[in-house]
């Protein structure tokens, strides 16, 4: 049975106005010094333009931080949703604006949930501080890391330190010269149950045989903080770097996940959003064939479906985190799986359809959406392909029992 949505607090309808107020009036005017500084700076450059500090300050001084983990916001994840589809309106700039950038918050719910008192201290402290940024190190070149029980690089124990040895792609954000910690996972026990093989670790940047080999663009496009081939070469941490327990990294990964793939999906929508805004402002203007665009019938028709696509999105996306709020992220994981697959799909569309009423500005830097399209197009693959989300999926409706029995087919 579907849950009604709860109604949001009275300090989140104030957070999510001033949030209104902020993306309008400071972060998307701030775009184009930030994209001027990063033009500047090439692919190779990977420091933060100014701009983005001052930004920070300008958010932590309006109460708009950390909004992102309950304990430290007060919001449940319903609440927090409209505010993060305001950040996906600008996905370089806002959401690190309002320290709710990934990987750091999945970072930090693990930590947070999981991090001893002295990862908490070293660790997440001063990423909740925003003064650090991190990584995640996951997903290899060479195995289908979609299944986590494929994950190849060892951390094996020798005396009172673990060795780290193997090799990570797409573990963004990690030429940011601000990043500071990576979390690794890793096979501590081969031998062991399946899901009980994996361990998860803090490893400072600058520890000794961490070799980042390259960076990798997304579509042709490098990101600012960087999706990082990289090497571990017998990498040497205290065993105090095990997240949780020896074993329990697979456990520890669906822990962080959850709450980062509905994340992804509340920025998307507004990605879906500023896309659409994007488009009914350029079919007012755009005159083809001896009358606005927003006369044409199949144009009318491409900003209809547009915000069905939204809205359906967003309802299924908002299901989910009620769930997360009342029952638990175990309790959501089908309604996570199923935003996660319906959302960027539903955003690509909406982008896709901006790009074509765009025109040949639509696929250029002179409009954000060939990136938007671009990221929201590899959102299909990161944090789990739509297959594996389709795959769970079909799995639970195969066990599910009806609520009035189907009778067998009889001829």
């Amino acid at each position: 049975m579907t849950q009604t949505l709860a109604p949001p607090s009275r300090t989140a309808g104030d957070l999510y106005a001033r949030m209104v107020d902020f993306l309008r009036d400071e972060v998307l005017p701030a775009e184009p010094e930030y994209e001027a500084a990063r033009r500047l700076a090439g692919p190779d450059g990977h420091d933060a333009p100014p701009v983005v500090e001052r930004l920070k300050a300008s958010a932590r001084a309006q109460g708009l931080w950390n909004l992102f983990l309950p304990s430290e916001s007060g919001l449940t994840q319903l609440e927090y949703a409209p505010i993060a589809e305001l950040s996906g309106w600008s996905l370089e700039l806002a959401p690190e604006a309002i320290n709710c950038a990934a990987p750091d918050t999945g970072n930090m719910e693990l930590l947070h949930l999981l991090g001893t008192t002295e990862q908490k201290q070293q660790w997440l402290e001063p990423l909740l501080a925003g003064e650090i940024r991190s990584a995640f190190a996951m997903t290899e070149p060479a195995v289908a890391s979609s299944d986590a029980t494929n994950i190849e690089t060892r951390i094996e124990r020798d005396g009172d330190d673990y060795v780290i040895s193997g090799r990570k792609w797409w573990t963004s954000g990690v030429l940011d010269p601000r990043c500071a910690v990576l979390v690794v996972m890793g096979k501590t026990d081969p031998q062991a149950q399946k899901h009980r093989q994996q361990t998860m670790v803090v490893v400072p940047r600058d520890t000794p045989g961490v070799v980042v080999e390259r960076d990798l663009p997304v579509f042709g496009q490098h990101d600012q903080h960087g999706h990082g081939v990289v090497r571990f070469d017998r990498v040497r941490v205290p065993v105090s770097s095990v997240i949780g327990e020896e074993g329990g990294g697979f456990a520890a990964a669906q822990a962080r996940l959850g709450p980062g793939r509905i994340h992804h999906c509340m920025r998307a929508l507004g990605a879906a959003e500023r896309a659409l805004a994007m488009m009914v402002a350029r079919t007012q203007e755009r005159v083809a064939f001896g009358r606005p665009l927003a006369e044409q019938g199949v144009v009318q028709q491409q900003i209809a479906e547009s915000r069905i696509d939204i809205d359906q999105a967003r309802l299924i996306c908002h299901q989910a985190c009620q769930v997360i709020d009342t029952q638990g992220n175990k309790a959501a994981k089908d309604l996570i799986a199923i935003a996660k697959v319906a959302v960027p799909r539903a955003a690509g569309r909406v982008i896709d359809r901006a790009i074509q009423v765009h025109g040949g500005a639509g696929v250029t830097d002179v409009t954000p959406l060939a990136a938007m399209y671009g990221w929201h197009r590899a959102m299909r693959l990161f944090d789990g392909p739509d297959e594996v989300h389709l795959r769970s999926l079909a799995k639970s409706e195969l066990g599910r029992t009806p609520v009035v029995p189907v009778p067998s087919i009889t001829v």
